[in-house]
């Protein structure tokens, strides 16, 4: 499609930006705009949304391509860490620190470093971070040198940073010093007919994986489910989505999709976590109204009925959204998960 955006030069292979719609190509626009301005820029946006994939488009649009793009996802790190791996650390720093060590900052000379989930860092690693954006030189760990490197830094979040620095979680001068530009990923669920580009897109990927000739085509009903679904989990969610259900079709027409791998198919409940707090009990609900009692003679079979029928009628009042309905009962997504698998052949 001639008017399709995509990223040229991805962050791993096959990895690109991929849509046409009027918000998604307003969004592209912008990054092209500031990419070459050598001034931080702050990526905002649900989880899923593609914010890496931005941060290297950023990068290779801009005069650092040919320099390094070095990444840190700054939640995977407990803080007393952090620290040295962003600004490495001298022989002797700490115990097991035999050798010197050179930090993401120093690897990032000449190029651009992006920290992802920047929300997660500590106030006195935020410190330092901002004297190196500031000054372009730290001292690492245990050492008392200074280090000049020349970086662009490209941050990213899916939390609100403003609200943070007001209850001091976040120092006001690094949001500052880091927002120069902020640009805005917009959710799946906002990019139309993106979905089916995009579908498509995942559906050639997997096929072509798994040396398959031809691509599965989607039926009515799934297709119908991918476009009721709200996408919480974004790009990232639907390639799962779509993946897993090419590999199942063993080549054949998909039928429909699973939005929950997790949906136990021989029970309706696992054993939870003692260590995860349980969730609220959900609001109960009245029961059915006089006459749609169910006219089976036995109990199993009456209860079976009545969760039949609920079930439609939440479906149906939600346009067939299954997190809606799911909502509608009073019942977790996953509990929803399940007792659909449990009526499937009698919904359909």
């Amino acid at each position: 499609m001639a008017n399709m955006a995509e990223q040229g030069r991805g962050a791993g292979p096959g990895d690109r930006l991929l849509g046409e719609s009027e918000i998604f190509l307003g969004f592209q626009e912008r990054v092209s705009r500031v990419a070459p301005i050598d001034r931080p820029v702050l990526l905002v946006g649900e989880r899923g949304t593609g914010k890496e994939l931005a941060a290297a488009r950023l990068h290779y649009l801009s005069k650092r391509w040919q320099g390094p793009l070095v990444a840190l996802n700054c939640a995977a790190l407990a803080p007393s860490v952090l620290e040295s791996e962003l600004f490495g650390h001298e022989a002797g720093a700490f115990t097991g620190a035999v050798n010197r060590r050179q930090g993401r900052f120093e690897a990032a000379h000449g190029g651009t470093l992006f920290l992802d989930e920047i929300g997660q860092i500590p106030l006195e690693v935020q410190e330092k971070i901002l004297r190196a954006v500031e000054y372009q030189r730290f001292e690492r760990v245990g050492g008392s040198r200074p280090v000049e490197v020349d970086v662009r830094i490209l941050a990213a979040t899916n939390v609100d940073l403003p609200d943070l620095a007001a209850r001091g979680r976040f120092k006001r001068d690094l949001l500052d010093r880091l927002a120069f530009e902020v640009l805005f990923l917009p959710p799946l669920r906002l990019r139309g007919d993106d979905l089916v580009l995009l579908v498509h897109h995942f559906a050639a990927r997997m096929a072509h994986e798994l040396g398959w000739p031809g691509v599965p085509e989607f039926g009515e009903d799934a297709w119908n489910a991918l476009r009721s679904h709200d996408w919480p989990g974004n790009v990232r969610e639907l390639k799962n989505v779509v993946e897993r259900a090419v590999a199942r079709s063993d080549g054949e027409a998909v039928a429909r999709v699973d939005f929950d791998p997790f949906a136990a198919p021989f029970a309706t409940r696992l054993e939870p976590d003692a260590r995860v707090k349980p969730e609220a009990s959900p609001e109960k609900r009245p029961p059915p109204p006089p006459g749609d009692e169910p006219a089976a003679a036995s109990l199993p079979e009456a209860v079976r009925e009545l969760e039949v029928r609920l079930l439609r009628r939440a479906l149906k009042d939600a346009r067939f959204n299954q997190r809606k309905a799911a909502s509608a009962l009073g019942l977790t997504y996953h509990q929803f998960r399940g007792l659909y698998r449990k009526h499937a052949e009698s919904l359909e």
